[in-house]
């Protein structure tokens, strides 16, 4: 999860006290009868100190009993779900039930695990990503990227209940009081697009712009992802596969956008659309790597 490894670097570079993330909840699904939100455990696990790295997601040093354990009665699992990991859900799950908001349980998990930074679920509402494969009607996204591995043209992403879908007062405060906005390099359809279209953030976003203070990081590096389907997804959409492809995305919200040394010729082609452009070493294996990019960032916008 590209957005992860840049905060792992970021809160190197920054007061993690100082750090809201807003984070995508498209992506929620239930697995035996639990709500599951994967973006929102990956960011909490890594502001912990707690996510396994190797993997990217679920907890370091976890086992996995339970979920073998489920199949006699679900059939074979295809979701890992670790056996630390479902005490989570389960909180989340419970709280649920007696009415609290995502919001509200997010915070709770986070004090829990210890983090400093603020964590925002994108709205309290409930929104479902939808992946339209050529062939095939369209399925949830955990389907088609855990299940599927990502296979298949994709014809179109659809986010349900996104018209009705409203930020939380939170995420618009946030976008409208900080001293930046770092759209991480992530999938600019399925991880932030979710975001985006929620009611009233581009606007926000706008005036953030106004303010010299919104920067972007591209997710394509040499014609490629370096994990993720945002590659596939852009081609399967008609779009041009190349950080200029996503600059175009984000023209009207966005000052600052971030590439790879790889993609250095595509600079003056994003600055023609409006922006700033600066080629840097986006390449983040490691976290001291992953610093060094958010220490770039800042300081190119002068934090």
């Amino acid at each position: 999860m590209g957005a992860a490894k840049f905060i792992r670097g970021l809160v190197r570079c920054i007061d993690p006290a100082r750090l809201t993330v807003v984070v995508n909840t498209g992506d929620d699904e239930t697995f035996y009868g639990l709500h599951v939100s994967p973006d929102i455990d990956t960011v909490t696990y890594t502001l912990a100190g707690a996510v396994n790295r190797a993997q990217g997601w679920g907890l370091e040093g976890e086992t996995f009993n339970v979920l073998p354990a489920l199949e006699r009665f679900y059939g074979k699992p295809w979701f890992g779900l670790g056996d630390r990991d479902l005490a989570t859900h389960l909180y989340r799950t419970e709280r649920m039930r007696q009415g609290l908001s995502l919001s509200r349980i997010t915070a709770e998990i986070a004090d829990a695990f210890a983090v400093k930074s603020r964590i925002l679920p994108m709205s309290d509402d409930r929104v479902r990503t939808f992946v339209k494969l050529r062939g095939r009607s369209a399925i949830p996204f955990q389907e088609y990227f855990v299940r599927g591995r990502a296979r298949g043209v994709v014809e179109k992403i659809e986010l349900r209940g996104i018209a009705n879908a409203r930020p939380t007062p939170a995420v618009l405060d946030a976008i409208s009081k900080s001293a930046a906005v770092i759209l991480a390099p992530s999938n600019p359809f399925v991880s932030l697009g979710p975001i985006l279209q929620l009611t009233g953030v581009r606007d926000a976003l706008r005036k953030a712009k106004s303010r010299f203070v919104v920067a972007a990081i591209s997710p394509i590096v040499g014609g490629k992802t370096i994990k993720g389907p945002a590659d596939k997804m852009l081609r399967g959409l008609g779009m041009e596969v190349s950080p200029l492809g996503v600059a175009r995305l984000y023209r009207d919200i966005v000052g600052l956008f971030v590439l790879d040394n790889a993609d250095e010729r595509y600079v003056e082609s994003i600055e023609r659309l409006g922006m700033r452009a600066i080629a840097t070493d986006t390449i983040m294996s490691t976290p001291e790597r992953a610093a060094t990019l958010a220490e770039v960032v800042l300081r190119t916008l002068r934090l």
